[in-house]
């Protein structure tokens, strides 16, 4: 077998044709679900991005793993899903764009991302594309060397209607082709060999900047006065975390930075029609890639996955960007998974399951034992038919521990849970210097989110069965390691 595990960055649940939305194009990424199994209610285990890796590269939750923050090196102890696949099973294992398991700031003083014993026999790295402030001449980005071997610099040009928008690479010369480029030119290799393959594509859209081709974006700038506006109303966020106000004025923590109020209806539309821009040019890619494994008769020996490692606020709630906030724009994300004659096609599940869930799925598509350290559930017998396909976990866990690098706030430590109903956030802030210690929402009468009830007197009863099952949540997070041997 094969594996192709795809994973954008910042990518929200509702951005694909297959989950509803009728803007996107995205024919390939909706065959794919066609294939196979989509998944309307997968979560990521933190809404930024090195937290959510390491816990889906682990199958264990963030703080178990070590990688609780952004900016925050992974201890050389843990074992990916990649190790035991190359050593348990001779899998030969690639990688293309970002990993993000470390710190990847050039103000560390390193020349790259520094690794562990990953697994992973073939690392193109790109961590983000050029033009990123102080990191924007990293000289071991191999995406931008490769530009050079073409005699191309990296150009991200500022467009006039909207100062929030510019116009990035075009499609032939950009970090997701490029991604794809190395992905297929690593298949055509491996399996010239006859090895098991495992590739890891990290594209780094639909983050921010938001900048894909121009050709990508105007495709939306004739309908650009029918875009919807963000999920916000005005004054929402007077009964919520005050950190979620702060960044209302600026993305993290830095007044102006993609601050809402001052954009126009058309400001937000621009962006909106950016992002959506940057993900149909995701779905072009995935297309050359599936077509190139069918064409070379590896489809069906192929075990295709597709996700994103957290979500993008995109104006919802009065905030652009992530921060600590458990929103369903921010945590539930994408998850497609298929493999032609292994798995049924054309299903689609319900169930509550959780991005540390696919470590250990892997394994067992792979036929090798799991990590004795990984805490997720596999999906496996689910995608087989011999679970059901609509039960899994009856709760979903996420967690920020002042995750993100340019969030310094101290009271930026809350953690969530979410039965499929009722969605709990605990602040954890036990000076109680914040006036709003927690959020709950009825996400069966307000879909939305916008109503606080955490302090509501009719959600009392609510509130506590929530916090029971939170705490018993992070309780089942303790690391099973090292592993009991004997009675004492």
């Amino acid at each position: 077998m094969n594996i192709l595990w795809f994973c954008t960055d910042q990518q929200r649940f509702d951005t694909l044709g297959c989950y509803g939305n009728h803007w996107v194009k995205t024919p390939n990424l909706d065959w794919l679900a066609q294939m196979g199994v989509k998944f309307t209610r997968a979560y990521s285990q933190s809404p930024v991005c090195a937290p959510s890796r390491g816990s889906f590269l682990t199958g264990r939750y963030p703080r178990t793993c070590g990688v609780r923050q952004n900016g925050q090196d992974i201890p050389p102890t843990e074992r990916l899903v990649t190790r035991l696949l190359r050593d348990q099973a001779g899998f030969t294992c690639g990688l293309s764009g970002k990993l993000h398991i470390s710190a990847c700031n050039q103000a560390t003083g390193r020349a790259r991302e520094p690794r562990i014993d990953d697994g992973y026999d073939y690392f193109q790295w790109s961590h983000h594309p050029s033009g990123l402030g102080a990191d924007s001449n990293w000289p071991t980005n191999d995406y931008t060397l490769w530009l050079e071997s073409q005699g191309i610099s990296y150009q991200s040009e500022p467009l006039p209607q909207c100062r929030y928008v510019e116009t990035g690479m075009p499609e032939q010369y950009h970090q997701t082709t490029w991604c794809v480029n190395m992905a297929m030119d690593y298949i055509r290799s491996a399996s010239a060999h006859h090895r098991p393959w495992l590739f890891s594509i990290n594209v780094f859209d639909p983050h921010h900047p938001f900048n894909p081709p121009a050709e990508y974006l105007n495709r939306y700038l004739d309908r650009l006065d029918e875009i919807p506006l963000p999920n916000y109303q005005p004054g929402e966020l007077e009964e919520k975390p005050l950190f979620q106000t702060i960044d209302h004025g600026g993305a993290y923590d830095s007044p102006g930075n993609y601050a809402f109020d001052p954009m126009t209806p058309t400001d937000h539309r621009y962006l909106r029609a950016a992002y959506w821009a940057m993900i149909d040019l995701i779905d072009a890619q995935m297309g050359r890639l599936l077509d190139y494994l069918e064409e070379s008769g590896q489809l069906e020996d192929t075990l295709i996955i597709f996700t994103s490692d957290h979500g993008e606020s995109l104006g919802d709630h009065g905030i652009y960007l992530k921060g600590p906030y458990f929103y369903e724009c921010n945590v539930h994300v994408p998850l497609i998974i298929a493999w032609p004659g292994k798995i049924p096609a054309g299903q689609v599940s319900d169930a509550l399951v959780e991005l540390v869930d696919l470590a250990p799925t892997i394994c067992d598509a792979a036929g090798i034992p799991q990590d004795p350290g990984m805490q997720g559930r596999s999906l496996w017998p689910m995608l087989t038919g011999n679970a059901p396909l609509d039960t899994h976990r009856e709760s979903v866990y996420c967690e920020y521990y002042n995750s993100n690098i340019k969030h310094r706030n101290p009271l930026a430590f809350d953690t969530m849970v979410f039965d499929g109903r009722y969605k709990l956030v605990k602040v954890h802030d036990r000076d109680h210097r914040m006036t709003c210690q927690g959020e709950l929402y009825d996400l069966a009468l307000d879909p939305q989110e916008r109503v606080n009830r955490y302090d509501d007197p009719d959600y009392l009863e609510i509130k506590a069965r929530m916090l029971a099952l939170l705490c018993d949540r992070m309780a089942e997070t303790c690391d099973p390691l090292p592993v009991r041997q004997a009675c004492w």
